[in-house]
C-alpha cells in the first residue's frame, strides 16, 4: 500500500514541467491537473483547493513542503489501516465461534489458553467485559474491543 518518496531531484523535474511559462511557479490549475493525474488527493475542485492551501501559486519550496504534507498524511493513512487490520487480527483470536462477538467463555477459553488466567486469582470475566461492553449487551463486539484496544495502548 506505501508508496516510495519521489526524490528532490524527481519533484524539481516535476515542477519544472508544470512550469510552462517559466516563471518559477506553479499555479493552482497546474496543481489540480497534477493532482487529478496522479491520483490519491480528493480535491473537488481548483477553488477548493485555492481555499485549502490559501494561495494562487507554488515556489519550488512551497511545491516540495505541499508534497511533503501529502506524503505524510499517506504514511498516517497507511499506518491507521494497518493498525485496523491487526486489530480485526485480534479480535479472531477471541471470537472463537466466529459470531463477531468476545463472549465471556470465549474470553475466558482464550486467556486460559495463553496461562493468563487464573481460576483463584478472584478475576471475573464479566466484570472484564462490562468495563468495555458500551451498549450493555454481555458482548464485546468489534467496535468495542479495538476502543478497548486503543485504550490499552495509548496508557
Amino acid at each position: 500500500m506505501y508508496s516510495h518518496p519521489i526524490s528532490y531531484s524527481d519533484l524539481d523535474r516535476i515542477f519544472k514541467k508544470l512550469d510552462q511559462n517559466d516563471d518559477g511557479y506553479v499555479s493552482i490549475n497546474d496543481l489540480h491537473w497534477l493532482l487529478d493525474r496522479v491520483g490519491g488527493v480528493r480535491t473537488s475542485s481548483e477553488e477548493e483547493l485555492k481555499f485549502m492551501l490559501e494561495r494562487d501559486s507554488f515556489s519550488l519550496p512551497e511545491f516540495i513542503q505541499f508534497y511533503e504534507s501529502i506524503e505524510k498524511l499517506t504514511e498516517e493513512e497507511d499506518e491507521e489501516e494497518q493498525l485496523e487490520l491487526d486489530l480485526v487480527e485480534a479480535f479472531k483470536v477471541f471470537d472463537l465461534n466466529n459470531d463477531g462477538f468476545i463472549s465471556c467463555e470465549e474470553l475466558q477459553s482464550v486467556l486460559s489458553r495463553l496461562d493468563l488466567w487464573e481460576e483463584k486469582s478472584g478475576h471475573d470475566c464479566r466484570s472484564m467485559i462490562l468495563k468495555f461492553d458500551t451498549n450493555s449487551d454481555g458482548l464485546v463486539d468489534f467496535e468495542e474491543f479495538k476502543a478497548m484496544m486503543l485504550l490499552t495502548t495509548s496508557s
